[in-house]
């Protein structure tokens, strides 16, 4: 069995109330998950975030999309996606194209790099999340997805 947070953390004194508890071991949580995704994804030389707009943008098939709508589709809010954009694009995985008949209008594009990258991790990442949750019973990654969500409703 794996340790209780208190002594993960080697904290002394109790939680101050249950939600604390709980809150911290979903932050504690997240972190480690993480971490083990930014290290996957370094071989790649791409952070957790553009990783995110790859799998977006080939989502989004050849016609692409805003940066606006990137952002409302982003798993962790952001909030300079231009400037994430911007180091996409002079890495080469993305090109953004301004409408010709709305200036204001750019839309974002996977460069075939862009899809290659994203393409190549595809197996590795899913390796990872078995990895890291397939200790897991399908009932209980059910149950843990939906008390997930219930917690976000009031976020």
């Amino acid at each position: 069995m794996t340790p209780a947070l208190r002594d993960e953390l080697r904290q002394r004194k109790a939680f101050t109330s249950l939600e604390e508890e709980c809150f911290l071991n979903i932050v504690r949580t997240e972190a480690v998950l993480r971490a083990a995704l930014e290290r996957l994804l370094k071989a790649s030389d791409i952070t957790p975030a553009q990783y995110n707009v790859l799998r977006i943008l080939r989502g989004a098939g050849g016609d692409g999309l805003c940066r606006n709508a990137i952002g409302g589709r982003l798993v962790t809010r952001m909030p300079d996606v231009t400037r994430l954009l911007d180091r996409m694009e002079d890495a080469g995985l993305i090109v953004r194209e301004r409408s010709s008949a709305d200036r204001r209008h750019v839309d974002t594009r996977l460069t075939a790099k862009g899809r290659k990258v994203v393409d190549s991790l595809d197996a590795p990442v899913d390796a990872e999340h078995r990895r890291s949750l397939g200790h897991l019973s399908a009932s209980q990654l059910r149950e843990l997805i939906a008390l997930l969500t219930l917690a976000r409703e009031r976020g």
